[in-house]
């Protein structure tokens, strides 16, 4: 085997070199559904660029939990408050710790989600929860086609270079909350910029036509 042919496009190294600063869509959203001055916990933090925001914007008591030690790196020399760890196991803090708990574009990436979402639901009064939407009509239309692995929520990458190991869409999502049990969902915003008439096409089959979705879930127990 030529090892030299295999794309180097692979996010499974979870480098953030060159995107230190990057500032993406949906930050805005996720900014606009935290309080002033509360104390928010960012599990799959990446480069920081979030919690940077949030602290400057918000005046948070913000901390993150970051699985790549370069990104950990990054972070720390932002001083921002970031420690190596993975977020899909028993979590180092303790009930209700937070007033919000963030996953932003990380749930699809780890082994085990439902675990991820237990636990914020365990350490944080509100959480927030952001994903590419499976059930998104490029997708579908990808699929049905070319009976290829979408490339929309992939986000550039090919199926064997991507760490996306569980995609799922809006209606799953819903269904993996109900399984779960103890939280509500209060509100939800999408990352994409649509004109009127196609925003309100959108939100009325938003697991057809938006591709990002940002909840906002309380816990209720």
């Amino acid at each position: 085997m030529n090892f030299d042919t295999i794309e180097t496009n692979d996010n499974r190294s979870y480098s953030y070199e060159g995107f230190e600063n990057t500032v993406r869509d949906e930050y805005a959203k996720i900014i606009a559904f935290v309080d002033s001055g509360s104390k928010v916990i960012d599990l799959g933090c990446g480069n920081g660029v979030l919690l940077e925001q949030l602290i400057a914007t918000k005046k948070i008591f913000g901390s993150g939990i970051e699985i790549s030690e370069n990104a950990v790196s990054i972070c720390k020399c932002k001083g921002l408050d970031v420690r190596h760890g993975s977020i899909d196991e028993p979590l180092p803090f303790r009930d209700n710790e937070f007033d919000y708990a963030i996953c932003n574009v990380t749930v699809q990436m780890v082994m085990y989600p439902e675990i991820l979402i237990k636990e914020m639901k365990r350490i944080s009064k509100h959480q927030i929860i952001s994903f590419p939407n499976f059930g998104f009509w490029k997708n579908r239309v990808e699929l049905l086609l070319h009976g290829t692995m979408p490339s929309k929520t992939l986000f550039g990458y090919s199926w064997y270079t991507t760490g996306h190991i569980h995609q799922f869409s809006i209606k799953d999502f819903y269904e993996l909350i109900d399984f779960i049990g103890g939280v509500k969902i209060i509100e939800c915003a999408y990352a994409e910029t649509l004109d009127s008439l196609r925003l309100k096409v959108a939100n009325m089959f938003p697991n057809l036509f938006h591709l990002l979705p940002i909840f906002l879930l309380k816990k209720t127990e």
